[in-house]
């Protein structure tokens, strides 16, 4: 005998996996947290009985619900998991699967269409983040083709338009948790930053690495890896996060010149896998590290003058573009991040787990 949970199977950014309304799952965490790992496949490092992609990016799972807070629509519960581990970690954000909560939201009735494009504010539950995101919906439903172009995802399809309402202190005490634009933490120079995601920043020269390298060699360093994770593991302490050891987050970026005509270059592992891009939220903090005078990217990153800025953040696949605001009588403020992302159903139907891990009725 096996449970059937209805889902849809959906890419949103550069990650993707299953989407739950969170009244089909069981209400009892650990017990929600087993009907996740059976959906995907974990601890497998092939994910072979399951909807996992063997991979970080493809480990990952949205569950959404109307919200009770008021002015909000939705709340998103984002879970991180791990190809080779039975972790399920909902701490930190991830702005790429939240670019599919809308879309999931309008596919399953949990909101209704408006026009030709529908607004709604989504809460972060992870963080407690809010932000408004419009997706395309001509005709009254949701519009997966067009002509907007994301690194990282072949092809083309509908733009979806992401704007953080405040990402400050996503999961740290504030945007700078050291209180320090820059510290020097096991003998290295480093900003740690959280502006949706708790982030530590390094010049890639300081590691002797030009920050160019490609993802499979980075990968395949394991000196420069264990360099990181030490470094990962103090800077975690000085962050107030404790031991983050088995942790997701903070997680660890090289920076260095631009190469391709953007705003600073960048190689981040999530953590211990170099990133074929970079995550939504990370290219945020990395982009407002950028505009803060005295942080690790001073020297390195090209930015131009003013309160409104686009910054091309540059990855292992191209760039991402960020839009910051700073607030006009504190340049150090950034009051506004917005950028652009797709996203696509895939699939839709019902995953199958076990019976034996849960059966609706005997455990919510």
């Amino acid at each position: 005998m096996q449970t059937a949970i209805p889902c849809l199977f959906m890419r949103g950014g550069t990650s993707r996996g299953p989407f739950f309304r969170a009244a089909d799952l069981p209400a009892e965490v650990a017990t929600r947290d087993r009907v996740l790992l059976a959906a995907i496949g974990s601890p497998d490092a092939r994910q072979i009985d399951g909807l996992g992609g063997a991979h970080p990016l493809t480990s990952k799972v949205g569950i959404v619900g109307p919200s009770a807070v008021p002015g909000v629509d939705l709340d998103f519960l984002f879970a991180q998991l791990q190809p080779g581990k039975d972790v399920v970690d909902t701490t930190p954000n991830c702005g790429n699967m939240l670019a599919a909560v809308v879309p999931f939201a309008l596919e399953t009735g949990l909101a209704a269409v408006q026009g030709e494009t529908t607004t709604l504010r989504v809460r972060t539950i992870n963080t407690d983040m809010a932000c408004d995101i419009t997706v395309c919906t001509p005709g009254g439903r949701v519009a997966y083709e067009g002509e907007a172009r994301i690194d990282g995802v072949p092809g083309t399809a509908s733009p979806i338009s992401i704007n953080f309402l405040d990402t400050a202190g996503s999961v740290c005490s504030g945007l700078l948790p050291t209180g320090r634009v820059r510290d020097v933490i096991d003998g290295l120079e480093v900003t740690c930053i959280d502006n949706g995601m708790p982030m530590v920043l390094l010049r890639a020269a300081d590691v002797g690495r030009r920050g160019d390298e490609s993802v499979t060699a980075m990968n395949a360093d394991s000196e420069l890896k264990a360099r990181l994770e030490r470094l990962r593991l103090a800077a975690g302490v000085a962050m107030g996060l404790g031991d983050v050891g088995p942790k997701s987050y903070p997680k660890m970026c090289l920076v260095a010149p631009p190469a391709q005509g953007g705003a600073i270059a960048t190689r981040c592992f999530i953590p211990h896998v170099c990133h074929d891009a970079i995550g939504v939220l990370a290219a945020v903090t990395v982009a407002t590290a950028c505009v803060l005078e005295g942080s690790i990217t001073q020297g390195i990153a090209a930015v131009s003058p003013g309160r409104v800025r686009r910054l091309s953040v540059e990855h292992p696949t191209g760039e991402f573009s960020v839009e910051l605001e700073t607030d006009e009588n504190d340049p150090q403020r950034v009051t506004r991040a917005a950028l652009l992302r797709t996203a696509r159903l895939i699939m839709r139907g019902e995953v199958m787990i076990p019976s034996s891990i849960w059966t609706p009725g005997e455990s919510a």
